[in-house]
This record gives structure tokens, sequence and C-alpha cells, in this order.
């Protein structure tokens, strides 16, 4: 995930454990260039509630997993699988 280059930098040299406030204090101003527009760290991360990241790794799945909608590609869109039995997918096509 390219967007999160500089968020993942400021994660590594940042000293854990640290809270979601002191993340968004200190980086929430890191703008995010999403598939669909941008948001700010403190954004994704300010969804999350007050939580406290023991390491870098915590910090950055917290964060990737708070991003918007505007993270994804198409919405509803999957190349991977059919629709499981009574979920409503997009209709089969043949090529």
């Amino acid at each position: 995930m390219r967007f999160m280059t500089d968020a993942d930098a400021s994660f590594d040299a940042h000293s854990f454990p640290a809270t979601t406030g002191e993340l968004i204090s200190e980086y929430g101003e890191l703008e995010l260039n999403l598939p669909n527009g941008t948001e700010t760290l403190g954004d994704a991360l300010g969804r999350l509630g007050e939580e406290t990241y023991q390491d870098a790794e915590d910090a950055k799945l917290a964060a990737r997993s708070a991003i918007s909608e505007k993270g994804i590609g198409r919405k509803g869109y999957s190349d991977r699988d059919a629709p499981t039995v009574g979920e409503n997918g997009p209709d089969q096509l043949s090529f």
C-alpha cells in the first residue's frame, strides 16, 4: 500500500507504546493519497477510539483498518469469488 509509505516511516521512527491520541497529535496531518481521494492519517485513526499500540506494526495495522471507502478501488467489486449463498452480487458475464 504505497499510500501508507509516509505513515509507515513515521510509525517506524516513533517510540512505542503510544496511544491513538499521541499518534494523531504527532502525525495526524499526514495526507494519505487514496485511490478515490485523500484523507488525513488523523481522520483514519480518529475512527478507532482511544487505543494503546505496543509497537509500530500494531499502529500500521490499525491505521490500515480504519481507512475510509476512499481507500478501496471499486466498491463491491471482486474478481475473486462468486457471491455466497444469500448474498446479492453482480450478474455473471460471459466473455
